[in-house]
């Protein structure tokens, strides 16, 4: 009895946890943070304004997590809690959907937007005023979520249009989606919506797929569509899917007049809907929006191919009904799109002004962005080997606003077996002089040939640009003539060509040669910054050099810089510094400076006193076009009275100057509540 006593007491019992003696207390706790974290979801996933930090919201969901570990019979199926599913899943059953979900019909200009209006008017058979509801058309998944008093209750992939998979449990961690509704949304109500991953996480996703040696996404639709079908609802939660509700589905228990009611009262609910929409009288209103997204889709944060017209009045929609595959009242206004499919015709390799050799793919031309793209940039060897890209391949590229085109993938199922691999150059391909990397580690491969026409030719491009010494005429076809023709052996020798030079060349008349030689002539008055700009120092770009000339003021101060004395400067870092120091040690940039400055160029700042105006020590960044002067005469002249610029927005800025169709940086002033004046104002100001 003893012995069993003492293993009785010897022995590990499993005690039950602690339960909260005041359940109706626990209860209380659990609703109040419920609503916090709900609350904090809003302001970060929907309105991009967060109220807490991070850590503070991982302590609310502790929290919670704890309390309900003492209480599992207070959890519920809304709990934030209970956004990640436990364990694998088998599969994704199939469900039928209750009202089909229906693709849309295309247009591609204005004028068929505008047949497709007069369409729907002929079908109505009655002369009646239409107004229309424009979305962004986000390229991502389609889903139908419904909601059963107040609560989400199934997500079903859109599929066929007649039957889709039910992605629920995957669905529950996309935090912008909310797991139960705010008051007033008790009926069944299904609603339709589009999941996406946003271009910052898309990029992040396939940076870390590339370290782990994993096929990289194509695109953020292709990494939405590939992160929602993942069987452990686990990893769904870390690849950071979004959502926002754009159609209603159907409702028990609620009577919507317009789309515009619909979204209205589901956004009070507390779902996330797309504040990029509008509500138009007309269809003249409809194009100028669609042609404003057109210019700004690059701005979004979110990957979208076009916009979505809808007639706004639900008992019209009703009238015009569907055919089997679309609604009559609905159609989209497609974008030139981002991505194509073309093949390799052979890779060449170009030399840079630094000597870097380019890696370029020569296409068989093709329609992609709204231009015909025949080339596209390979980056560097070792991702031509990431690629295992190879002449005669069939290729996946893409090309978003003014970005070079690049190739995403190779369609490796279409190879034929006449595919060439790609063999990395053992001398330079243009002066066939010795080729190098500058450290073992490095991806670049370099012509170390100071001579290389190659370099010459873009080192001249670099210095007569616009951003440099604005030589107005001197492009690419006149730089290779006189690169060729031996009549220009450095950058100095631009400013000893006279118009009877020019004269022999066949590109030249007697106006041409003229205005080549005036502008030539009147950037010998450049600003320093220009001048510093122009010569291609490495890590220098344009606002470096304008810090760099109004500290130092005179070409000649630069001989006698050193490491140390650069790094004092905020805005220098020790390896451009170490750049900086190196350029103005080599001979042949001293050289260079002497024979230029020999030529007649003004070398000094401008601006040797310290000006006081109402603009000094306030910074300014500029987005969009301005009419009256360019971007770099703008930042110059702030520079001139005593202020600073920046090419980043953040709420250290005092001014954002908007010209004509500002980009991205207009939108994330508006969203920091910057500043935001007109080029007008700008010109007062600085007046």
């Amino acid at each position: 009895m003893k012995d069993g006593n003492n293993k009785i007491k010897n022995k590990k019992l499993k005690m039950p946890k602690p339960r909260d003696r005041n359940i109706e207390k626990a209860k209380k706790e659990i609703d109040t943070l419920k609503e916090e974290i709900r609350r904090a979801d809003r302001r970060y996933y929907i309105l991009n304004d967060p109220e807490i930090s991070d850590k503070e919201y991982d302590e609310l969901l502790a929290k919670l997590k704890k309390i309900e570990e003492r209480n599992p019979e207070l959890i519920t199926e809304d709990s934030p809690t209970q956004r990640v599913a436990q364990g694998l899943s088998s599969g994704f059953a199939s469900i039928k959907h209750r009202e089909k979900m229906l693709s849309l019909d295309n247009t591609y200009t204005v004028d068929e937007l505008k047949e497709w209006e007069n369409k729907i008017k002929r079908m109505l058979e009655k002369d009646v005023k239409i107004n229309y509801f424009v979305e962004p058309k986000i390229d991502g998944v389609s889903c139908a979520l419904r909601y059963e008093k107040g609560n989400l209750t199934l997500c079903v992939t859109r599929g066929d249009g007649d039957t889709g998979e039910d992605v629920t449990a995957n669905i529950k961690t996309i935090r912008s989606i909310p797991l139960s509704l705010d008051q007033g949304s008790r009926q069944e109500i299904e609603v339709r919506g589009e999941v996406y991953m946003s271009k910052k996480d898309f990029e992040s996703i396939n940076q870390q797929r590339i370290k782990e040696n994993e096929t990289v996404f194509a695109n953020p639709r292709n990494a939405a569509s590939g992160s929602l079908k993942l069987l452990d609802s686990s990893l769904v939660a870390k690849r950071k899917l979004r959502c926002l509700i754009h159609s209603f589905g159907w409702a028990k228990g609620y009577d919507f007049k317009t789309h515009k009611e619909f979204l209205e009262t589901i956004a009070s609910w507390g779902l996330p809907t797309d504040i990029n929409s509008r509500y138009c009288k007309n269809m003249d209103e409809v194009i100028e929006f669609c042609l404003k997204w057109e210019g700004l889709r690059d701005s979004l944060d979110y990957e979208v191919d076009g916009m979505v017209v809808k007639v706004n009045d639900f008992g019209l929609q009703k009238e015009l009904g569907t055919t089997l595959k679309s609604p009559r009242w609905a159609v989209a206004y497609k974008f030139p799109a981002h991505q194509a499919t073309t093949k390799i015709a052979r890779i060449d390799f170009g030399v840079g002004r630094t000597g870097i050799i380019t890696p370029v793919a020569l296409l068989e031309p093709v329609e992609c962005g709204g231009v015909t793209i025949s080339r596209a940039t390979l980056h560097n060897f070792d991702e031509i080997k990431r690629l295992d890209v190879r002449e005669k391949d069939t290729v996946l590229i893409e090309r978003a606003g003014d970005v070079i085109p690049k190739i995403i993938k190779v369609i490796k199922s279409k190879r034929k077996g006449n595919e060439i691999k790609v063999k990395i150059p053992k001398e330079c391909p243009v002066c066939k002089g010795i080729v190098t990397k500058e450290k073992e580690d490095e991806v670049y491969l370099y012509c170390i040939n100071p001579e290389c026409p190659a370099q010459l030719k873009r080192s001249l491009l670099h210095f007569c640009q616009r951003t440099a010494m604005d030589i107005e005429g001197m492009g690419e076809s006149i730089v290779d003539e006189l690169v060729d023709r031996s009549m220009v052996k450095s950058i100095g020798d631009i400013y000893a060509l006279t118009k009877e030079d020019l004269l022999k060349l066949p590109l030249f008349k007697e106006k041409k040669a003229f205005n080549l030689i005036s502008a030539i002539e009147s950037s010998k008055d450049r600003p320093l910054s220009r001048f510093i700009y122009g010569l291609g120092i490495k890590h220098v770009g344009e606002k470096a050099a304008m810090i760099l000339s109004a500290r130092y003021k005179d070409i000649d101060a630069f001989f006698r810089l050193k490491v140390e004395d650069l790094e004092l400067i905020p805005e220098i870092g020790p390896v451009m510094a170490a750049s900086i120091v190196r350029t103005f040690s080599l001979s042949k940039i001293k050289a260079l400076i002497r024979k230029l400055q020999s030529s007649g160029l003004n070398l000094k700042d401008k601006f040797t006193t310290k000006v006081k105006s109402p603009i000094s020590g306030k910074v300014f960044v500029f987005t969009g076009e301005m009419k009256s002067l360019s971007r770099n005469q703008a930042r110059e002249k702030v520079i001139s009275l005593g202020g600073d610029w920046s090419s980043s927005v953040s709420k250290n800025i005092d001014f954002i100057v908007a010209g004509e169709n500002p980009g991205s940086k207009f939108k994330k002033a508006k969203e920091l509540n910057l500043n935001i004046i007109s080029e007008k104002d700008f010109l007062k100001l600085i007046s």
